[in-house]
């Protein structure tokens, strides 16, 4: 069972910011093989929806309002810890950050840039593609958008 919160950045433990952190690196930096600078300044303006199993992050994402990423209200940085992907905890994290959304910002327009191998795991999710396919730190991705 997955226990979901949300925390602005000054709620988080030094413990979660450290977890999620590390969490982040092993995912998107050593199991995608992707030198990027994940400390971009953006996670003190971030809402941290965090999904803890076993009082461990194993699933989170943050959420922005208009304005502090892209035009709409955005959600990025999802992520599942590689030996819980099978419990399908990225839905429950992603439909935790949906909800997040239009409770703390009232709106129901969400932005994304996904990874282009998750097209279809986001568009079961409600959102659809716009625009062409990118590279962002050498991985393809492609703007989606939920409304």
């Amino acid at each position: 069972m997955l226990n979901i919160t949300t925390k602005t950045f000054n709620q988080l433990t030094t413990k979660e910011l450290y977890d999620l952190l590390q969490l982040r690196s092993e995912v998107f930096v050593v199991e995608q093989e992707c030198v990027y600078q994940d400390l971009d300044g953006k996670d003190q303006k971030a809402l941290h929806v965090i999904g803890k199993k076993n009082n461990k992050i194993v699933a989170y994402t943050r959420v922005f309002k208009p304005g502090d990423y892209f035009e709409n209200a955005s959600i990025g940085r999802v992520v599942v810890s590689k030996d819980e992907r099978q419990n399908k905890y990225g839905n429950d994290i992603m439909d935790a950050s949906i909800a997040t959304v239009q409770e703390y910002f009232n709106e129901t327009t969400i932005k994304l840039s996904a990874q282009t191998y998750l097209k279809t795991f986001y568009n079961n999710l409600g959102f659809h593609e716009i625009g062409e396919e990118y590279l962002e730190d050498g991985i393809p991705h492609i703007a989606m958008v939920k409304s």
